[in-house]
């Protein structure tokens, strides 16, 4: 029976007039779809929304500025007028001092990325075997990356590394008999390798570490036991043909996030080898070489800022490529 015929005979009845639905237009439907069912929408924007809006304000605008002032000429200044289109990109890649910084990165990729891989999957294939502390050595190894790489920085330069005879290295060195090292001064050979990369892989070996450690436990147990069955020797053996093709999404996601990371070296480089006398000319990374560009003596901003689009640049086409030569999202066989 049609609603207006039931409303008019609850009239007749003297009875109250009821309606299933609120009329159309009213605020019901709206704020539903708003707060969400039970208020689940509304709580969701109460603890997403700050996040949100601190990343937009710190984050988003900082970037869409630094690429508006990558096309005008900013001289000491942040609101620039004079637009100058491409110019700061082409001096920015005629810049000898710029393709330095890049090569720079490619030597720290070659020392740094295969060395945490090796040490951080060694530390985790060892703490996955223990019978017994096994929270407590994986605590030991991840608790450096809780440590700020300006501290670890300065630890490394002033205690360890130290050119004179009272730093660890050297004191070392002599109980052998050999001459002191000026570890972070001397370009031939250039020690300052050994000291830069030392101090990262103390720094982020326990991270990925623990990475390592969350995909073996996935591996299933009836893996092994069908290689024993087979006859697979322990070990190598079984290292090779079981362990390793398992963590392959997890070493995958290792080797992109280590060299999108080797990309935004700045702390460890900037921390070691600069003194009162300003930064060396050797061993300046990308961002050393912005951080000068943009805030040093002529603090060209615009040139600075092209500099850091180009460098997201690269950084987004490595990070595809590494991941279409990987496999990464394809479905596996």
């Amino acid at each position: 029976m049609p609603q207006d015929t039931l409303l008019d005979k609850a009239d007749e009845a003297g009875g109250p007039r009821r309606r299933d639905a609120p009329p159309s237009g009213s605020a019901g439907p709206a704020r539903r779809r708003l707060l969400g069912p039970q208020n689940r929408t509304l709580w969701f924007w109460v603890f997403v929304g700050p996040f949100a809006l601190g990343l937009g304000l710190f984050t988003y605008v900082p970037l869409g500025w630094s690429v508006y002032l990558s096309f005008f000429d900013a001289h000491n200044t942040v609101s620039p007028t004079d637009f100058v289109g491409l110019d700061n990109y082409t001096a920015m890649l005629r810049d000898d001092a710029f393709t330095d910084s890049l090569v720079t990165f490619l030597v720290f990729t070659a020392f740094i990325v295969p060395a945490t891989f090796l040490l951080s999957l060694s530390l985790a294939l060892m703490v996955n075997r223990l019978r017994w502390a096994q929270a407590f050595f994986r605590s030991v190894f991840f608790l450096p990356v809780a440590c700020s790489y300006v501290v670890a920085a300065l630890i490394w330069k002033m205690s360890i590394f130290n050119g004179v005879r009272f730093g660890l290295a050297n004191t070392v060195l002599g109980w052998f008999g050999a001459d002191q090292i000026a570890w972070l001064s001397t370009t031939d050979p250039p020690w300052y390798w050994l000291v830069i990369v030392t101090v990262r892989l103390w720094l982020q070996a326990g991270f990925y570490m623990v990475l390592f450690l969350a995909g073996l436990q996935r591996i299933p147990r009836h893996l092994y036991e069908a290689a024993a069955v087979d006859g697979a020797r322990p070990g190598w053996q079984v290292f090779r043909y079981i362990t390793f093709p398992q963590l392959r999404a997890t070493s995958i996601a290792v080797t992109l996030l280590l060299v999108i990371n080797a990309f935004q070296a700045f702390d460890e480089f900037y921390n070691l080898l600069s003194d009162s006398r300003g930064y060396p000319p050797y061993a300046r990374p990308p961002l050393v070489y912005l951080y000068y560009t943009a805030l040093g003596q002529g603090q060209n901003l615009g040139l600075g800022s092209a500099g850091a689009v180009i460098l997201a640049l690269i950084i987004a086409v490595v990070t595809v490529a590494q991941a279409r030569w990987f496999g990464l999202g394809r479905k596996e066989d």
